[in-house]
């Protein structure tokens, strides 16, 4: 199952769409942000030659650390999902090539791991332990082939020459940049290192300010030295990127992966919140940078993170819906367990996805989960129950926070926040078709016989809370399919529409 399932990630064409306010008025040679809608946080970007490649944190969603591939910065397909064993919670990864050989390296259950492959469309390797705590890694080597790590403490350590093993203790060489004290953050928070070199120059990216908070909290802060060891001066120009006020439309603007792309031109890819919608998670966004004379980088002035901007030069990919009719015989890479995957629980033929129920509710039955990416959309799937079984479709932050309408052999039912209740009963027999309508957070709740004549139930719910200011745990907001207790559940005819 495992080699098939990554077979498709390799060919499925796929294309993150932006749902941003301001596309509606763009010019043939611009984008507006984000390039990535929806939750996908800690971005880290890697160029080998003509090609792009980007990895997120993937937390508690399995198969995880999936990883992207375009060459124009806009349009991206998956190209296969580097872990598949189960960790924990992944966080924000660094995804480098040394040597003709990929690696990833990531943190997880209070360790750091490694994956290798010899190609980026894998076979990757099972993660290798580190065997060192701190988080948020940041990988760089020196001219000489000496390998480092860095951690989000301003700390690193040395690598050995296969960087799969730490050879020394962790010594600490960078404090960060000073917050001024008025300033409203979160907290002073240093994470992600990035480093790369520039002329006679090693630059190192971090943030600074708390992941959310207030929405001045997240920033990108630079500095630059003449070994990848420091004494690290600041940059001038700091903070290279901040929310100035909460009037913006994004967020918390951290986390960068700083990049120069095919043309030669500077790139910074970061991840924010989007005001009203924190729901969302942190989506990526992208914005040229700038030298100085003096060899600094910094925003160009007439650039503004939620207006226009001329696209980098490429050829687009085709567009991409999260509507899957189930067909062939694996999942379609937009689809995630969460709390890892177990392969003998599900099987997708005859245009269907049958999932083994688990569990006694929905936080606890490991749902099938996929982003949405819009303010507003419809979500609906068939349904056909087997056994003792209940399936459901949910709006899912974790397997404490979720809302949604299922459904048993005979009766509707309705999770308002973890209350479940039946609300309708003997609509159906085994068969029926469920529907979530979001709009900008209000979300109304439908079921259907035969798919065409559908009656909405009197529960609703509003979603905006449902995010990490309100809840912790640095998620989004995912729609999420479920198959809970003894028997199973077949879905069919998954249809996603933006509104």
């Amino acid at each position: 199952m495992k080699k098939i399932y990554l077979t498709f990630l390799i060919l499925f064409s796929y294309c993150v769409y932006s749902q941003s306010q301001s596309g509606k008025n763009l010019k043939e040679n611009q984008y507006s942000n984000p390039i990535f809608a929806g939750d996908y946080p800690d971005p880290s970007l890697l160029r080998d030659g003509k090609d792009y490649y980007v990895v997120h944190s993937s937390f508690e969603y399995y198969p995880g650390l999936l990883i992207w591939h375009s060459t124009d910065l806009m349009n991206w397909q998956p190209v296969t999902n580097a872990l598949h064993k189960y960790v924990g919670a992944v966080w924000a990864p660094d995804l480098i090539k040394y040597n003709n050989k990929f690696y990833i390296y990531f943190p997880a259950n209070n360790t750091n791991f490694v994956v290798t492959a010899d190609s980026i469309n894998g076979p990757w390797s099972e993660p290798v332990d580190l065997k060192i705590g701190n988080i948020d890694p940041g990988h760089i080597a020196d001219e000489n082939g000496n390998r480092f790590l860095y951690f989000s403490n301003g700390g690193y350590v040395a690598l050995s020459k296969d960087g799969l093993s730490v050879t020394s203790e962790l010594k600490h060489v960078y404090d960060g940049w000073k917050i001024p004290r008025e300033w409203s953050i979160e907290c002073f928070c240093m994470e992600g290192p990035k480093l790369f070199k520039r002329g006679e120059y090693y630059y190192l990216t971090v943030a600074e300010g708390g992941t959310a908070g207030p929405a001045t909290s997240h920033m990108v802060i630079s500095a630059r030295s003449k070994s990848p060891l420091g004494p690290w001066e600041n940059s001038p120009h700091n903070p290279i990127l901040r929310t100035q006020s909460s009037s913006e439309t994004w967020w918390s603007k951290g986390h960068s992966t700083i990049f120069e792309d095919i043309n030669g031109k500077w790139w910074m890819l970061f991840h924010a919140y989007e005001k009203n919608f924190y729901n969302l998670g942190r989506q990526t966004l992208l914005q040229p940078v700038e030298w100085t004379k003096d060899g600094w980088y910094k925003m160009p002035k007439e650039i503004q993170t939620d207006k226009p901007i001329t696209k980098p030069k490429g050829v687009a990919l085709p567009e991409f819906s999260l509507t899957d009719n189930f067909s062939g015989t694996v999942l379609k890479p937009q689809w995630k367990f969460y709390n890892g995957v177990e392969d003998s629980r599900f099987k997708v033929a005859n245009n269907a996805l049958t999932i083994q129920g688990k569990g006694d509710n929905v936080g606890n039955s490991s749902p099938l989960v996929v982003v949405p990416g819009g303010h507003s959309y419809t979500a609906e799937v068939e349904m056909e129950i087997e056994g003792d079984a209940t399936g459901g479709l949910v709006l899912f932050y974790d397997n404490r926070y979720f809302s949604g309408i299922l459904a048993d052999q005979t009766n509707i039912l309705t999770n308002l926040r973890g209350w479940q209740f039946t609300t309708e009963k003997n609509t159906h027999k085994k068969k029926v078709f469920l529907r979530l309508k979001n709009i900008e957070n209000t979300v109304d709740m439908y079921y259907s016989i035969d798919g065409k004549e559908w009656k909405k139930i009197e529960n609703s719910v509003e979603v905006s809370s449902y995010n990490h200011n309100v809840l912790s745990g640095f998620l989004g907001l995912r729609i999420g399919l479920c198959s809970i207790g003894k028997g199973s559940v077949t879905f069919k005819n998954f249809v996603y529409k933006t509104l």
